[in-house]
């Protein structure tokens, strides 16, 4: 299931890191919703368009190829950093102390591992597609309207790398909540029971900041 998840900020090293990630990973999630924006604009002007003008938007399928990975992948570490991505917690919500600290510290060591293979083979992937001798124009490009692929390629390599960092930061701070058996660590997502799943619902409703400082 989707967690629901506080994150304890203080004036410690790893919290002023994980702060300055979450500006990026913030700013990347805003260009991700607004490529859905997007997205909604231009099948209104294409149906609209066929509809009353019997012209709907031309290359809509290339743009809808461009913004797919920007929804896809942009907002993978934000997610990641808030402990909203999907899994299975059955098991984690029953442990204590040590014992959760070092299961999510051999599980975000784990992902970790994944996405720098991910982030290896995304621009490896990036790098045989692209020219680099050739003009940015005259590269990689989609079939209707030729607009060029290679930014969307290195999209992924990018959105991987900074995921790759939220993980490092959240394995720095499981790693060391389970040196110190901390109750409260800083800079990882803490999941709540379901009320106060609800409580923190409400507050989101309302506008008030979930983030807990300490």
């Amino acid at each position: 299931m989707s967690t629901s998840a506080t994150i304890l900020e203080d004036g410690s090293t790893l919290s002023r890191i994980d702060r300055s990630l979450f500006r990026l990973e913030s700013f990347l999630a805003l260009l991700s919703g607004l490529a859905v924006f997007s997205l909604m604009l231009f099948a209104v002007v294409s149906v609209g368009g066929r509809n009353f003008f019997n012209s709907p938007l031309r290359g809509y399928v290339d743009w809808i190829e461009q913004a797919m990975p920007l929804i896809a992948f942009l907002g993978l570490a934000y997610c990641q950093r808030l402990g909203a991505h999907i899994r299975m917690d059955i098991v984690i919500r029953m442990l204590r102390g040590r014992a959760l600290w070092g299961f999510e510290t051999v599980t975000v060591l784990l992902m970790l591992l994944l996405c720098l293979a991910l982030t290896w083979g995304t621009w490896a992937h990036f790098d045989r597609s692209f020219d680099w001798a050739a003009p940015l124009w005259s590269r990689d490009s989609s079939v209707d309207i030729r607009l060029p692929l290679w930014p969307t390629k290195l999209l992924a390599p990018v959105c991987f790398a900074v995921l790759s960092l939220r993980l490092a930061i959240q394995l720095w701070g499981y790693a060391q909540a389970f040196i110190t058996d901390a109750e409260r660590p800083v800079a990882v997502p803490r999941p709540e029971d379901p009320a106060a799943v609800a409580e923190h619902e409400a507050e989101s409703v309302s506008g008030a900041d979930t983030v807990e400082r300490d």
